[in-house]
């Protein structure tokens, strides 16, 4: 196997494991509104928010009360 042949392995095997850690999830709210997050939202049992990165970068916590739905794309 040459190196060339090698590097273009382990780069497709890179690539297909970052692919599986990010879930990018859509979380509707109560009212309708839709809010896109990079990856599954954590829910905080002792506060009550969903905790999540939007797709600008912004962190944000959402109260339980206020999340619909929340799917994964």
């Amino acid at each position: 196997m040459t190196h060339r042949t090698l590097a273009a392995l382990m780069l497709a095997a890179g690539m297909a494991a970052l692919a599986g850690c990010a879930s990018p999830t859509v979380i509707t709210l109560n009212d309708g509104r839709e809010i896109q997050a990079t990856d599954t939202p954590q829910y905080d049992e002792d506060s009550g928010f969903y905790q999540f990165k939007q797709l600008d970068g912004k962190e944000t916590r959402i109260n339980k009360d206020q999340v619909r739905t929340v799917k994964e794309l």
